[in-house]
């Protein structure tokens, strides 16, 4: 059996890994993935420290926190695809004129 002590540290690892990633990248495809590492990092979580404590209540938080990601990501997407008809570019840089 894996400790729990392993999976919090990979969990940790690939949160690291999403957050670098979504402060050193330009690209808004890039900065989505990269959120969903985090996310994906909170569900090894969740989900290590459900089994640990024998609750099933983090694994059901967990399928919730999927679920929202699977919406953001695909409005998040929608509004990419809005914004390179406009601009014909994907860099975060070169959207500024967009501020309300």
């Amino acid at each position: 059996m894996v400790p729990l002590n392993a999976y919090l540290m990979l969990a940790a690892a690939i949160f690291s890994i999403g957050l670098i990633g979504f402060i050193t990248r330009r690209s808004i495809i890039m900065m989505l993935i990269c959120v969903e590492l985090m996310l994906n990092a909170v569900n090894i979580t969740l989900i290590s420290l459900s089994h640990y404590m024998q609750d099933f209540m983090g694994q059901i938080i967990a399928l919730l926190i999927i679920a929202n990601a699977g919406a953001g990501m695909a409005t998040g997407l929608a509004l990419l695809i809005n914004a390179y008809r406009l601009k014909k570019t994907v860099k975060i840089d070169l959207f500024r004129d967009l501020r309300g």
